[in-house]
């Protein structure tokens, strides 16, 4: 392990940096991912499922109304607070990530592309309206007395915010208060585009990096190309790859270092390896991660 973050460190170091991260990042706050080892198979609710009707928003909804719950009482970690403490140096001039948990921006990052959008918000799907993924959690509680109780701690929760609850066929739906329309989190469920301008200002980022930054990838298989796309630009434009998760990625071959390691160790390695100075008053816990 410490060949692997010298190897890091050597291949990083002075360099600017920008960050995307995936779902690995958050495990050690206790979000589980998609594709970890050891990770169960999963399938998440696609779009096209979720505006078919209130059958499928109704179970989406109830399983997210327990998954929540138990989702806004985490916490960053050290590798979410590593990425801040780098931010607040300079090193790390943007961060890209898939995660919708919102612990980055928790944690004291300030320039974050949320790519898939954020679980603590929900749109209208008629109106567009935004609002408070709090406030709909009260009216579901107000609409729904006592099913929250009803469902005991050993039901699994998943990465997007939900629980594998199987019955759901009495939960009650609440509509849009500005319209009536149907409520959907405003977040990017498969089968939806990543809306162009996440899009273009993470392309942006890359760009910035070509004639000495560097790429680095913190927890996220690669599965999809919301992600993959950005390795490979940069792979592309001669920007180095350094990729930092636990199990294979698709972007392993356009990468210049693999490390087969936790984010938070890593991380934390590479945010106390730089000694510049750190307002300490912006940086939650930064003390953790202090050289």
């Amino acid at each position: 392990m410490q060949a692997q973050l010298d190897r890091v460190l050597d291949v990083l170091a002075g360099r600017p940096l920008v960050a995307l991260t995936g779902a690995g990042l958050s495990t050690d706050s206790g979000i589980p991912d998609y594709r970890g080892p050891g990770s169960p198979l999963r399938r998440p609710m696609t779009y096209g499922e979720f505006v078919s009707g209130p059958v499928a928003q109704r179970r989406y909804w109830a399983r997210s109304h327990i998954g929540w719950a138990r989702m806004r009482r985490a916490t960053p970690n050290p590798g979410h607070r590593a990425l801040a403490v780098l931010e607040e140096r300079g090193t790390l001039r943007g961060l890209i990530t898939q995660n919708v948990d919102g612990l980055h921006e928790e944690a004291g990052s300030r320039d974050v592309i949320d790519l898939h959008g954020r679980i603590s918000d929900v749109i209208c799907l008629s109106c567009k309206e935004i609002t408070s993924r709090a406030v709909l959690q009260e009216r579901f509680e107000e609409a729904n007395p006592g099913f929250a109780a009803s469902v005991g701690p050993e039901i699994e929760t998943a990465p997007d915010g939900d629980v594998l609850l199987e019955r759901t066929e009495h939960f009650r739906l609440v509509p849009c208060l500005r319209c009536g329309g149907a409520l959907k989190p405003d977040v990017v469920f498969f089968g939806e585009n990543v809306p162009r301008e996440r899009v273009e200002r993470s392309y942006a980022l890359v760009d910035g990096l070509v004639g000495g930054g560097a790429l680095l990838v913190a927890g996220s298989s690669l599965t999809v190309m919301s992600g993959l796309r950005f390795v490979k630009h940069a792979a592309k434009h001669g920007v180095p790859v350094v990729i930092v998760n636990r199990g294979e990625t698709r972007g392993d071959p356009h990468a210049v270092l693999r490390v087969h390691a936790g984010t938070s160790e890593v991380l934390s390695a590479l945010a106390g390896a730089d000694g510049a100075a750190v307002d300490a008053t912006r940086i939650p816990e930064w003390r953790d991660l202090a050289p």
